[in-house]
């Protein structure tokens, strides 16, 4: 199964983008009209109970196959083919610089001879694949990206996805898919974004991912213990809810009357305290000292008051990153909880946009 087939073969005819995390599976569609315009035909999502998923390991198969299952029915796709993705800790990656003159073959051979000296695995444990990034600083040489997963991890989510019913045809990384959603928004900027210095956070349950985006490059990642389950503990321990309780209320907003005061205000200043903490670092790392936005995604982006707050602490513009901002809204689509739910869907739909990849 290769890791960046989506570039190595020809596009599907239609592709779901399915995002398995370990609070939850997000699936879009998205498809293009006669202008080449993306429209989102369809978006579901839905959320798993606590230890599914752990430290991205599928704990319970049976249960998380039944949920995914739903968010294909939910969605009323008949599309069989998706693309998945890996957490950025399930693979390496590695840049390297070849002679732009081998052939496909000699490309394949030298690539396995340079994985070895970056791969703590023997070959025949991992799925390895590559691809051409472009040509390099050096005349008559390319880029090449290497990138290797543990064959067992590869096998594990596809047979998930076939468990559902779905044929795997692209394994990615979860922080290229996002990357590719949030570069399409940073594209819609003043001047196409041109240079622009983005700061993009996905805050998820357990963890906050930053990478710092500037012209398609990453300058800076890095990841933070702080998600959304610390809102469910605050819930837990400030109420007295157990942690099914705590989940179905935070989803639903059957919350009590002090609950923005004593619990939600308290939480959004501790994640605005390590968004400022994370561009610091960001900061002190390299030769910069601003960026031009602060971008949000992710489960927790939503939150009332959390992009102004960013706003106000960080000295930086704050937006929400909405992936389908620009596109048209299929008919299939429920419009009353789309903003809402939208930057939780950045890495699905990275994941779909593969399909339009050349």
């Amino acid at each position: 199964m290769s890791l960046f087939e989506s570039v190595l073969s020809r596009r599907p005819a239609a592709l779901l983008g399915l995002d398995i995390s370990s609070s939850g599976a997000k699936l879009v569609e998205l498809s293009q009209d006669k202008s080449g315009k993306l429209v989102l035909e369809r978006c579901a999502m839905v959320s798993f109970e606590r230890g599914w998923i752990v430290d991205g390991n599928i704990e319970k198969f049976e249960e998380v196959v039944a949920a995914v299952q739903k968010a294909v029915k939910k969605s009323g796709t008949k599309t069989k083919n998706v693309a998945l993705a890996l957490p950025p800790s399930a693979v390496i990656t590695k840049k390297i610089v070849l002679s732009g003159e081998l052939s496909e073959r000699e490309l394949e051979m030298q690539v396995e001879i340079e994985a070895n000296q970056y791969i703590p695995f023997p070959l025949e444990e991992v799925s390895l694949d590559f691809c051409v990034v472009g040509p390099s600083a050096a005349p008559g040489d390319i880029e090449v990206l290497i990138a290797a997963s543990r064959r067992e991890k590869v096998q594990d989510i596809s047979g998930l996805a076939e468990a559902v019913g779905l044929k795997p045809l692209v394994l990615d990384v979860e922080s290229y898919a996002s990357r590719l959603a949030a570069n399409r928004l940073i594209s819609n900027r003043p001047g196409n974004g041109v240079d622009a210095v983005v700061a993009l956070f996905e805050v998820g349950a357990m963890n906050t991912s930053m990478q710092v985006l500037c012209n398609d490059e990453v300058l800076y990642d890095r990841d933070q213990a702080f998600g959304g389950a610390q809102l469910t503990q605050m819930l837990v321990r400030h109420y007295g809810f157990s942690l099914e309780e705590a989940e179905s209320k935070k989803l639903s907003g059957d919350l009590p009357e002090d609950y923005v005061s004593a619990v939600l205000q308290p939480f959004t200043e501790s994640l605005v305290q390590e968004i400022g903490r994370a561009l610091q670092f960001f900061f002190t790392s390299t030769t910069h000292n601003k960026v031009d936005l602060v971008l949000l995604g992710g489960g927790s982006a939503a939150l009332p008051g959390l992009k102004d707050a960013v706003s106000r602490q960080t000295g930086f513009p704050c937006a929400v990153a909405n992936p389908f901002e620009g596109m048209t809204i299929g008919s299939d689509v429920r419009q009353e909880t789309l903003t809402s739910e939208a930057p939780s869907y950045l890495t699905s739909c990275g994941l779909a946009m593969r399909r339009f990849l050349q």
